[in-house]
């Protein structure tokens, strides 16, 4: 009996160890499975980055960073049942002749091509004119300017100076040193490609170092220029305002841009904060409304008021329809904005219009969103935090809905840096944004932006 109970003793020992080793191999799949449940957590999330990618068409992302390609385009736009191409009843237009052409050459038939008799004492008809354009070859034209001396009868030598501007035994003239500039701030020509242009186009044969020279020159002469352009944007009530990092010998700094419909004033400055925008502007802010994306930099100075960029909001907005497909809020803020666009192009904007689209987006910034969506319920706290700042386009007729004119004035420096890789020097850059702030604003003003920089090129500045 004994040595059966101590069996069965031994039997239930090993029952319960057995259990002790279930329990830990239990506890052990329990951690196991919690650690694996938080990597799947963190995967998924990663994956959801991928699931819905941002670009252009649905962020602030530039058009640069979609890549490779998107498939499926999408746009703001809404479409319209035209075709591509020329719309029916659209007059086309083709080369008109000139009516004073430069030379003139007449082609007369000599002889008879059936029985070869003499035709040159024969009557001419005019039976028609056909004129062929095109630039002749271009060469430089060398001015010498030649000093001479003059004694007058009291004995006094007078001697002749040469012109300001005329500093050293050989330099460039003024529609040279334009063309420079026109070629390198408004068609992006990088000076090394510039130099061989110069020499292969006229056969002058400018150095690079020479190029930057005259590039800097431009930039003294047109400074004052410059300083009217930010003055005149300075005086306007509604300006529009982007940023945009340039590459600076491999360091990043930001070129600024304030503009209107008539002007635009481009800087570069290290920071992106508000700092840089009290150095551009230095008097301030306090007479403008400012139209801009939402960066916080923009909301720190002393301007009037804001204008958020409705085109970026429909971006993010698109965004979020993207990713969260089942949640309507992104839809419902989206057509809102859309609406009150269309109020803007119709006209329609009246008091009972207005407050209606004010009291629906009221709604919207209170309605509870499931917390697991978290970047809509961070666009709805932006949306919050910037409510006065949406729909101001509505109130004042003088408010563009969007900051589309900015990023346009801002675009150009990403196209200079796509060809040219980056800036060498702060200066280098300093002197694009000169020349090219007077360039955009003679094309807002339907000025040649060719003749502009021409004339800022005769201001006669002395220089060593």
């Amino acid at each position: 009996m004994t040595e059966q109970l101590s069996i069965l003793f031994n039997k239930i020992d090993g029952l319960l160890n057995r259990i002790d080793n279930l329990e830990s191999e239990v506890s052990r799949l329990t951690s196991e499975k919690q650690s694996l449940s938080g990597q799947v957590k963190d995967l998924t999330k990663l994956l959801s980055k991928y699931e819905t990618p941002k670009n252009s068409q649905n962020s602030s992302r530039p058009p640069s960073s979609d890549f490779p390609k998107q498939q499926k385009t999408q746009s703001l736009r809404e479409p319209t049942l035209k075709k591509p191409g020329g719309q029916f009843g659209h007059e086309g237009s083709t080369l008109r002749m000139v009516p004073a052409p430069n030379i003139t050459e007449r082609h007369t038939p000599c002889y008879c091509i059936c029985c070869g008799q003499d035709l040159s004492q024969q009557q001419e008809c005019f039976v028609g004119k056909r004129q062929v354009i095109d630039i002749p070859p271009i060469v430089p034209m060398v001015t010498e300017h030649q000093l001479f001396d003059r004694r007058c009868q009291c004995g006094h030598l007078n001697k002749a100076s040469y012109p300001i501007g005329v500093t050293a035994p050989v330099s460039y003239g003024e529609n040279t040193q334009a063309l420079i500039s026109y070629l390198s701030a408004r068609q992006y020509v990088p000076i090394k490609r510039l130099s061989e242009f110069l020499s292969d186009m006229f056969g002058l044969s400018v150095s690079t170092g020479g190029i930057d020279y005259i590039l800097n020159k431009m930039t003294k002469k047109a400074s004052v220029v410059y300083e009217s352009i930010r003055q005149d944007v300075l005086r306007t009530t509604v300006i529009g305002a982007d940023e945009t990092g340039v590459n600076i010998n491999s360091t990043n700094n930001w070129a600024w841009t304030f503009q209107h419909e008539r002007a635009t004033f481009i800087a570069i400055h290290p920071n992106r904060g508000s700092k840089a925008i009290d150095k551009i502007m230095t008097e301030g802010l306090q007479n403008n409304i400012l139209v801009t994306d939402c960066w916080s930099s923009y909301f720190k100075t002393n301007a009037v008021s804001h204008q958020l960029c409705t085109a970026h909001l429909l971006r993010e907005l698109t965004f979020l329809k993207e990713k969260y497909k089942i949640d309507t809020w992104a839809t419902r803020m989206s057509g809102l904005i859309t609406n009150a666009l269309c109020l803007r192009r119709e006209n329609n904007t009246t008091k009972a219009k207005v407050e209606q689209i004010l009291n629906t987006f009221a709604e919207l910034t209170i309605e509870p969103i499931n917390e697991e969506r978290i970047e809509v319920i961070v666009f709805q706290k932006r949306m919050v935090k910037y409510s006065d700042y949406v729909f101001n386009f509505l109130h004042n007729k003088d408010i563009p809905p969007d900051n589309n004119g900015s990023e346009r004035a801002i675009r150009n420096f990403k196209v200079k840096l796509k060809v040219s890789g980056f800036f060498k020097s702060f200066a280098g850059a300093v002197t694009y944004a000169t020349i090219r702030s007077v360039i955009d604003t003679a094309i807002k003003n339907s000025q040649n932006p060719l003749e502009i920089i021409r004339l800022i090129a005769q201001c006669k500045v002395a220089t060593k």
